[in-house]
């Protein structure tokens, strides 16, 4: 069975441009990596949770930030490894480096005996589409496409 994860994507508009909240995964295994590696803040759906409080709980959770708003439900994308993502886009604006992210716990370096804490998201930021395409893991882009075609197709001419 393919696992199911739910996230946001929290979206501003800056001189008519959209530009997209992207968080970068904690951890040892993403230390060097930055390019391809980014991601929607999202977690994994437990058996019977609601695909959207999911989302809700997993975005504060990873960035210490409430959503509010009226949230866009966007197409699920499957990943590389076959992971089926949920994603609603919102619109919002909170200040990056002011994340706070949940923490998780893996035994660190490997066969050490050692556990270590990391955050889930160490850093974060706003990313315009072109940088979002670079950033962020290749599937997940197509949540940023959709999100841009959805809301800049609402706005007004001239902005």
């Amino acid at each position: 069975m393919a696992r199911v994860s739910a996230g946001l994507l929290m979206y501003r508009i800056r001189d008519g441009k959209l530009q997209v909240l992207l968080g970068h995964p904690g951890g040892p295994f993403f230390k060097n990596k930055d390019d391809g590696v980014w991601t929607i803040p999202k977690g994994e759906v437990e058996p019977e949770e609601d695909l959207l409080e999911t989302a809700r709980r997993e975005f504060e959770e990873e960035t210490g930030f409430v959503p509010t708003g009226s949230f866009i439900a966007l197409k699920p994308i499957v990943q590389k490894g076959g992971k089926i993502v949920h994603a609603w886009a919102f619109q919002g604006d909170c200040d990056p480096d002011a994340i706070v992210s949940n923490t998780f716990s893996m035994e660190w370096p490997p066969k050490s005996g050692r556990r270590m804490k990391f955050p889930e998201i160490d850093r974060a930021g706003f990313f315009d589409l072109a940088a979002a395409g670079r950033k962020i893991k290749a599937a997940q882009f197509e949540l940023v496409e959709e999100c841009e075609r959805i809301v800049l197709g609402k706005l007004p001419r001239g902005n």
